[in-house]
């Protein structure tokens, strides 16, 4: 079974314009939605008139556009942008000083989700995949149970054995406490179709998320394709819903 998730959700009109097309042509099964942008409320509109299925986008990394923040919410992810704009691996680390802006920061996303869609999030994500940073994943903000995106699969010789190392560690630490797919890919990284036929296969024996932007020209392409058609025969469509 596949899960094809379109990500940024209401981050803009033309984001969520172009995601909505795919998902009326049966190209993506979910999307996950920011919230306090630009476009999240008219997003949450069509979501629920049309029933999509939608999880949280968490941004921890992008100021918020749609100027309705509070001072306090404001305060709280700036703090936390600048800590993780520091560096590359500054997302690795837990800083102890920043726990209580996470969680605030968070508690009000997912208080505007439910504010805006009236129900809980189907599953959980993050912008730039910040919800796997250190904070987040130390503090276990994300309730246990739920469904959430797990860090990126990838086979031997693809990544330096710490990298995979790493992933790992993050992985079981989420199996813990979550629901997650048996594997997670990115269409920006598969768009050959002999890499995307692999992903396919993966998919006939078990659960395959895969993430796609499709404000990206290629990737918008690359499902419009009768080949990307071909692959998905026969293999199970699904959102987190079904997971």
């Amino acid at each position: 079974m596949i899960i094809v998730n379109a990500d940024d959700w209401g981050r803009s009109k033309r984001e969520t314009n172009i995601s909505y097309e795919c998902y009326r042509l049966a190209k993506i099964t979910s999307v996950t939605a920011m919230v306090f942008m630009e476009d999240s409320k008219r997003a949450a509109e069509i979501a629920t008139e049309r029933r999509i299925p939608t999880g949280l986008h968490l941004n921890f990394s992008e100021p918020f556009s749609d100027g309705q923040g509070n001072s306090t919410l404001t305060s709280h992810h700036q703090r936390i942008m600048k800590f993780l704009r520091c560096g590359r691996l500054t997302q690795l680390f837990y800083n102890p000083l920043l726990a209580k802006a996470f969680e605030y920061v968070f508690r009000a996303q997912v208080d505007e989700f439910t504010r805006l869609y009236g129900k809980a999030p189907t599953h959980f994500d993050g912008h730039q995949h910040m919800h796997l940073c250190g904070n987040m994943l130390v503090a276990c903000l994300i309730p246990r149970g739920e469904k959430v995106r797990r860090s990126f699969s990838f086979g031997a010789g693809e990544k330096g054995f710490v990298n995979r190392g790493y992933r790992s560690l993050v992985n079981r630490r989420l199996a813990a406490h979550y629901r997650l797919t048996d594997y997670f890919f990115a269409l920006s990284q598969h768009r050959s179709f002999e890499r995307f036929a692999r992903i396919c296969r993966l998919a006939t024996d078990a659960s395959v998320e895969l993430m796609t932007h499709p404000v990206v020209a290629a990737e918008e392409a690359f499902m419009m394709s009768n080949e990307y058609e071909q692959n998905l025969q026969g293999i199970s469509k699904i959102s987190y819903v079904e997971l």
